[in-house]
């Protein structure tokens, strides 16, 4: 969901940075054989992550929800020399979907594949983290943030996404569906904590930027 004006967003598109040759070939390739293509980052919301992680210059970025590849293409561009990404899906048929962007990308020596449970994952990666992205199954964002923010150094983000939900979020808590009061709880849940710094874009379906204090 798109929460301006149709005009608004084309003006918004227009005058952005334009999306590389390869994004665009990748997300024609999702919408054609993917199933829900819709999850796919897109222009706007991957400049934004490009032009964030630019800003952060992180050398080691973790991705939960790789999908087909879009994010982690984005996120990539910004890493630091030597820099790396670990992306973590549990749909493993689109594995190679990803690597094949990857390498055209130029970027598959930066970008490293894991797939399965994330909650299993994440207790494996013995690194310090700078860049967390969460953008996978939503009953388990609460337990994904509990479980990168003591891996995060001082001064990394997390960035979440989907938190605004297609305006969901707006909706009587009691008659919401379960994906609907997960995340009214996980941004009830970010707010209140004095561990971190937050502001909520309207971005796409919602982007939360998350820094740990």
């Amino acid at each position: 969901m798109e929460f301006i004006e149709p005009k608004i967003d084309e003006y918004v598109l227009a005058h952005s940075e334009d999306e590389p040759l390869v994004l665009k070939e990748l997300t024609r390739e999702t919408w054609l054989k993917a199933i829900n293509p819709r999850m796919l980052a897109g222009h706007l919301q991957g400049r934004t992550l490009s032009m964030l992680c630019r800003m952060i210059q992180p050398k080691v970025v973790l991705e939960i929800g790789t999908f087909t590849g879009y994010s982690a293409i984005c996120l990539a561009e910004g890493l630091a020399e030597n820099g790396k990404l670990i992306t973590i899906d549990i749909n493993e048929e689109l594995e190679n979907f990803a690597k094949k962007y990857f390498v055209k990308a130029g970027l598959e020596n930066a970008i490293e594949q894991r797939i399965g449970d994330a909650t299993k994952i994440i207790p494996e990666i013995n690194e310090e983290l700078d860049l967390v992205f969460i953008d996978a199954d939503k009953a388990n964002y609460a337990n994904y943030y509990d479980m990168v923010l003591p891996m995060l150094k001082t001064g990394g983000y997390i960035i979440a996404d989907n938190v605004l939900w297609s305006g969901k979020i707006l909706e009587d808590y009691e008659k919401c569906d379960v994906d609907t009061k997960t995340l009214i709880d996980f941004n009830k849940k970010v707010q209140e904590d004095d561990s971190v710094q937050n502001v909520l874009f309207p971005i796409r379906d919602g982007i939360q930027l998350i820094r740990k204090k």
